[in-house]
């Protein structure tokens, strides 16, 4: 069983008059789970620090009104970086599924899949967005016809193989210590890792969440204008993006109040630690791939050079933004998977790092 995207369903005899209630009835049940998600997170938040400020007051400098305030804003600053580029996402998913004439990504691209995953995790050089911006715009590719393994291909390498990204990881670094080339080369490597294992999935419909494939359904049945496809598809893929963007940006300044920075920045001179200690950093800070390098080298002092290594690669790839919007399209053990890979590859990758280089 394959992916239902439009242009395999143009034959559905599916009954057309059901699709107006189901978007009328599927807002607001998922909005009511969203906002006690969010209600959730933030009362765990809350508990945390104070339970942190009544049994462990010396891990933190600053009083608990000030950690709060720093969450907030930390969880305000992801969420105003990543949105232009969920916009400019959604747009280009917008071009692909309303615009984009049928049958021209199956010419562009190679048949044999090995090659097209390959092709596929260069996109991102042509679509220089961050991690952000690439889920909707996956999202709108496998409406056309692409497959879930193809699609995790660009998704993966994207964030990372991108004109944007390398140069701001050239000057932030230079050509010292191969952090560059290894993180390049990384990023394409793991995609294509990612993407030939989920390849070899036997229902790919399996790797992606019913709402998605239900999505997929009503963008089928889409009656209208392009002009009106296009505003009807917009406030479908920010309605499936934005609250799960929320809520990560949520998690991630939650994050980076409750886990005292000390704590990592202790471990960093040691080869192995360090590595582990800046991976945990890069899933808990979600900085956005395009300025990340910035970040890492305020802890190139510090830590090794595989560990900022292992950071610029699994940061864009799984952090809790990231994670929360790949939850909007793949399963929960789809994106358990992905995980475990690019965390190993990363650890991987750093050692080597730290060893050869």
């Amino acid at each position: 069983m394959t992916l239902t995207t439009p242009s395999r369903r143009a034959s559905s005899e599916r009954d057309r008059s059901t699709i107006p209630h189901a978007l009328r009835t599927e807002p607001p049940r998922l909005s009511g789970r969203n906002a006690a998600l969010a209600a959730v997170i933030g009362v765990a938040v809350i508990a945390a620090l104070v339970a942190i400020d009544l049994f462990a007051p010396h891990l933190f400098r600053a009083s608990l009104p000030n950690r709060l305030q720093d969450g907030l804003t930390l969880s305000l600053s992801v969420l105003f970086e990543a949105l232009p580029f969920v916009i400019l996402g959604v747009l280009l998913s917008i071009v692909v599924q309303v615009w984009l004439p049928d049958g021209v990504i199956e010419r562009i691209l190679p048949r044999r899949g090995w090659a097209r995953r390959a092709v596929l995790s260069l996109l991102g050089m042509l679509i220089p967005v961050c991690e952000c911006g690439n889920v909707p715009f996956a999202r709108g590719l496998m409406m056309r016809g692409l497959a879930p393994a193809e699609a995790l291909t660009f998704l993966i390498a994207a964030p990372i193989v991108n004109p944007i990204v390398i140069l701001t990881t050239q000057a932030a670094f230079g050509w010292d210590n191969g952090i560059v080339i290894a993180r390049i080369a990384g990023g394409y490597v793991v995609a294509n890792l990612i993407g030939w294992v989920y390849s070899r999935h036997p229902s790919p419909d399996g790797l992606l969440t019913e709402r998605f494939r239900s999505t997929c359904e009503l963008v089928a049945h889409e009656q209208g204008t392009p002009m009106r496809r296009s505003l009807a598809q917009f406030l479908v893929e920010l309605r499936a993006v934005m609250p799960a963007l929320i809520i990560g940006s949520a998690i991630a300044g939650a994050v980076q109040v409750i886990v005292p920075r000390d704590v990592l920045l202790a471990i960093g001179s040691n080869p192995l630690l360090s590595v582990v200690a800046m991976i945990a950093l890069a899933i808990s800070v979600a900085i956005c791939s395009n300025v990340d390098s910035f970040f890492a080298l305020s802890f190139a002092s510090t830590f090794s050079p595989g560990a900022i290594v292992a950071f610029l690669l699994v940061g864009p790839l799984v952090d809790i933004k990231m994670i929360a919007l790949l939850r909007t399209t793949f399963t929960a053990r789809t994106l358990a998977g992905i995980v475990t890979i690019v965390i190993l590859f990363g650890f991987a990758l750093g050692i080597g790092v730290n060893v050869f280089v």
